[in-house]
């Protein structure tokens, strides 16, 4: 099973989230959106089917980084990630 993060390297909050991934020891593979446009199309087809990702949407935000779990969950803040936060986001 395959932890994917997709992020931006423009991005401010990318750094600390991969320092975090890191740090847990977490494997995953690397999306960097911004890198190529097979990278952002796979993103797009992510963010546009999935409603976790409306809010963001509606405020502006692309929503990245967010680290797509094997069991379809989606973790977006860092706090969840570090198990600080409880609210993960619930699988559809």
């Amino acid at each position: 099973m395959t932890y994917t993060l997709y992020y931006s390297d423009k991005c401010p909050d990318t750094q600390p989230f991969v320092a975090e991934l890191e740090k847990q020891g977490i494997d995953y593979q690397a999306v960097n959106i911004t890198d190529s446009m097979a990278n952002l199309k796979q993103f797009l087809n992510l963010r546009d089917n999935r409603p976790e990702f409306d809010e963001r949407k509606k405020w502006g935000f692309i929503g990245v980084p967010v680290l797509h779990m094997p069991n379809n969950q989606l973790i977006f803040d860092l706090g969840d990630l570090m198990g600080v936060s409880c609210n993960l986001t619930p699988r559809p």
